[in-house]
């Protein structure tokens, strides 16, 4: 096995090539190599949600797929989905809503949310904690997060999509 590899991937919206060791989590890679620590190691076993990110769109843990897996494709943090001075709709309906608490699992949520605002309609609150099911808060803020989800998706236009606008070639 080569000590190095080189994936190239668009995260955040900016496209990269960077040397990798095979072994590396994605985890990792975003949190050591590319400081986007909003994706947060909880448990390690794919069971918290905490380090939800979305891979060509779709909610993935990212302690239980590799690095090397993402080359050639989409990968969007926390931090990529809204922009300085605006937050993304989920992340400031979690502000409103008061949907945290201590707030260490808050970026797999919003994420997680974000995704399924994408491709669900309509959202009852059955919906949500269906949609939500593979993420956990310890603090047990569930209400305040459906609450938050539901009035995002009540005041989205139809059609309208908040992840991004794909990968910047610079």
């Amino acid at each position: 096995m080569p000590s190095q590899v080189e994936i190239e991937a668009c995260v955040n919206g900016k496209r990269g090539r960077w040397q990798i060791e095979p072994r590396l989590l994605l985890v990792d890679f975003l949190r050591r190599d590319l400081w986007l620590t909003g994706c947060h190691v909880g448990c390690d076993d794919g069971v918290c949600g905490a380090c939800t990110v979305l891979f060509d769109g779709a909610p993935i843990k990212s302690c239980l797929m590799l690095a090397v897996q993402i080359d050639g494709a989409d990968v969007t943090t926390v931090e990529g989905l809204g922009q300085p001075g605006r937050l993304h709709p989920v992340q400031q309906a979690f502000i409103d809503a008061q949907a945290v608490q201590c707030g260490y699992c808050t970026p797999g949520f919003v994420v997680a949310a974000a995704a399924m605002l994408e491709r669900e309609t309509p959202l009852t609150d059955e919906a949500v904690c269906r949609g939500l099911i593979g993420n956990l808060c310890r603090c047990g803020s569930y209400a305040n997060i459906v609450k938050a989800v539901r009035s995002v998706a009540s005041q989205r236009a139809a059609g309208a999509s908040d992840i991004g606008d794909g990968c910047d070639e610079r």
